[in-house]
């Protein structure tokens, strides 16, 4: 199955950024990964990500230390669900940077 993988800067200052993996097979996308990374101390760390892994779509909210929440997220077409991740995490990446730094520090 082809995959494409690629980053999508998200910030000006270019220290947030988006990896996005697309497999499709026959024009059909069959998986997705959307991934918020941030440059925090010096390393890129990986804040939210959305996958279809477990069999399910669902959202991966990281924590420090390596702790993740697993919401799922009710959208079986994984057209709509790149959409909905993509912009989803171009929307809130600030959000999301916050909760994680707070964490960071305890």
């Amino acid at each position: 199955m082809p995959e494409k993988e690629f980053m999508k800067i998200i910030s000006p200052d270019g220290e947030d950024r988006l990896r996005i993996k697309i497999t499709t097979q026959k024009g059909r996308v069959e998986n997705i990964m959307v991934q918020y990374e941030a440059w925090l101390k010096d390393c890129w760390h990986e804040i939210v990500r959305y996958d279809c892994a477990h069999g399910f779509f669902h959202r991966d909210l990281l924590y420090p230390g390596g702790k993740k929440e697993k919401p799922p997220i009710a959208i079986q077409n994984l057209n709509d669900a790149l959409q909905y991740a993509e912009q989803d995490l171009k929307d809130r990446w600030k959000w999301y940077k916050d909760r994680y730094k707070r964490r960071l520090k305890k």
